[in-house]
């Protein structure tokens, strides 16, 4: 049996803004690409329809999260949290402990 060498990749959480000032959360190995691919410039329209004819995008916050499962659990979180509390994140300058413990303050 060959053992796999290769490391799971590590996935990020991510927040993008809008022209018209909406939030918009996603989850993401590579965040540069999927702002790019939401971005649309090479017209492939590989971005989410929730962000199409919103332009200009800024990515606003990003955070390393771990594995796909945990990506996907605190992409649910951050969605359920109110436009002030999304603000009070982007304004944050944390690591994962801490993101998590601030998550858990806004229940």
């Amino acid at each position: 049996m060959s053992e796999n060498t290769e490391a799971a990749p590590l996935w990020w959480l991510y927040l993008v803004r809008t022209a018209d000032g909406s939030l918009y959360t996603g989850i993401s190995t590579d965040v540069q690409r999927r702002f790019a691919e939401h971005e649309n410039k090479d017209n492939k329209n590989k971005g989410a329809k929730a962000l199409r004819g919103k332009a200009p995008l800024r990515l606003v916050f990003q955070i390393v999260v771990g594995n796909r499962a945990d990506a996907l659990k605190l992409e649910y979180k951050v969605k359920q949290l109110s436009r002030a509390q999304k603000q009070e994140l982007i304004g944050l300058d944390v690591d994962l402990m801490k993101f998590e413990t601030w998550l858990q303050t806004k229940r």
